[in-house]
């Protein structure tokens, strides 16, 4: 959520399709070598010793305001629901990335624990209904938007946390780390980075039948809002259409709430011009609105992540994913084993396709997805020193691959043992929502 547009509305002249289209293609893949990388950790904030109640919002406002007082590195948001979002900077390496993020995670826990308040990575709340904490005209737009699909959208504003990778493009030619590739890389082995890491089995005090309830939530969305547009040999060309297309959320004002169309596209805004002509900064404001799992801005942000348990758990999806991305090895290998996979899409686009439901649902106990996985993770191990990783990091991989990948098994399956959830089995009841 925080990844939309937080300035005021500014004025500029009318853009049109066809410069909308140009636009969007212009800018949404910046090409060139993979040198750069990101990490967002998105964590649910909770009082030290009573973590099934809710905090009040005038306690997290308090101690929220001494957080936008440090000297950060990352920078420091709030997500709708009170969760905490640390957006790092682009780094040269893995390990700058790393240090960086986790020397501003040591900064704002050592504040919040002055307060009796810890950082907790899970993906899904599993004892809160939705509670908005903020109250701006871009989120009541984007509630009422949301609202009219049903409560899943509640719940994604405030009761969900993610740890999102951003990687470069690629280079404009052809092979292994041209952007072609690594764009149909990401979708598909999106799915085992879903199934690996799925950490959010519980809504309401009670599993919900899915390992990944965030992702189920992003499901419930629908297609225009949280899907992302067809894989073709032309990316440029799909998501620029499927910008286009969408409908929009929300048509800012400089003053009082926000207009909330219903059903207009983009496209459609251009040509209508009402209730006034969109602007370029409509259009870029529009193309943060959507929420696909992989989203290209500039560069390529992986979003199917669920938040990750412990102080460090954060580390490991972000080391497997840049091994996998920026090895050559690393990535020929998993190209390979996820290729299979791209069958069980049936060709629809992700996460509305079989393929990452049953990420979403049944994690690493899918065979496949857990022998896939296996095979990723090693060659992401092995690529991690020539990255230059510290022990730490590809110790920490390690132990994730044992304790987790290898018995096909995610930290879902732990918060489902420790609360007795297990008992339902893995396809146990689902929360109809």
């Amino acid at each position: 959520m925080s990844d939309a547009s937080r300035g005021p509305v500014r004025p500029g002249a009318a853009v049109g399709e066809a410069e909308a289209e140009a636009l969007i293609h212009g800018i949404c893949f910046k090409t060139g070598p993979p040198r750069r990388l990101g990490v967002e950790v998105e964590w649910l904030v909770q009082d030290a010793r009573a973590p099934r109640l809710l905090v009040a919002p005038e306690r997290l406002e308090t101690v929220y305001m001494t957080l936008r007082s440090l000297p950060l590195t990352s920078a420091l948001t709030v997500e709708p629901g009170g969760q905490l979002e640390l957006s790092s900077a682009a780094a040269t390496s893995l390990m700058e990335c790393v240090r960086t993020v986790r020397d501003d995670l040591d900064a704002v826990r050592a504040v919040l624990r002055e307060d009796g308040l810890v950082l907790v990575g899970l993906g899904h709340d599993p004892w809160q209904e939705p509670r908005r904490i903020l109250r701006q005209p871009r989120y009541d737009a984007l509630e009422t938007y949301l609202d009219r699909t049903g409560p899943a959208g509640r719940f994604m504003m405030c009761t969900s946390a993610s740890v999102q990778v951003c990687l470069d493009a690629g280079y404009d030619e052809p092979g292994p780390q041209g952007y072609v590739r690594r764009w149909w890389l990401a979708h598909h082995l999106g799915a085992v980075l879903l199934a690996a890491f799925a950490n959010s089995p519980m809504s309401g005090g009670q599993p919900t039948g899915w390992r990944s309830t965030r992702q189920l939530r992003w499901t419930q969305i629908g297609t225009d809002r949280a899907g992302g547009p067809p894989l073709t040999s032309d990316p440029r060309a799909a998501w620029a259409r499927h910008v286009l297309d969408a409908p929009v959320m929300g048509v800012r004002r400089a003053d009082g709430p926000w207009d909330v169309p219903e059903a207009m596209s983009f496209v459609e805004w251009t040509r209508k011009r009402t209730p006034r002509a969109p602007t370029r900064e409509d259009l870029e404001y529009h193309a943060t609105t959507l929420f696909p799992p992989v989203r290209p801005r500039g560069h390529l942000e992986l979003r199917m992540i669920d938040a990750q348990p412990g102080e460090d758990g954060w580390i490991v999806p972000l080391a497997v994913t840049a091994a996998l991305f920026d090895d050559l090895e690393a990535t020929e290998t998993a190209y390979r084993a996820v290729k299979p996979l791209a069958e069980r899409s049936l060709g629809s686009p992700a996460p509305h396709n079989p393929l990452y439901q049953d990420a979403a649902r049944l994690a690493l106990t899918d065979p496949e997805l857990r022998e896939v996985a296996e095979t990723c993770f090693r060659a992401a191990l092995a690529a991690l020193p020539r990255l230059g990783a510290a022990t730490h990091v590809t110790d920490a991989v390690a132990e994730y691959l044992e304790r987790y990948v290898r018995r096909g098994r995610c930290p879902a399956d732990d918060l489902l043992e420790t609360t007795g959830g297990a008992s339902r089995g893995p396809n146990g009841r689902e929360t109809r929502i």
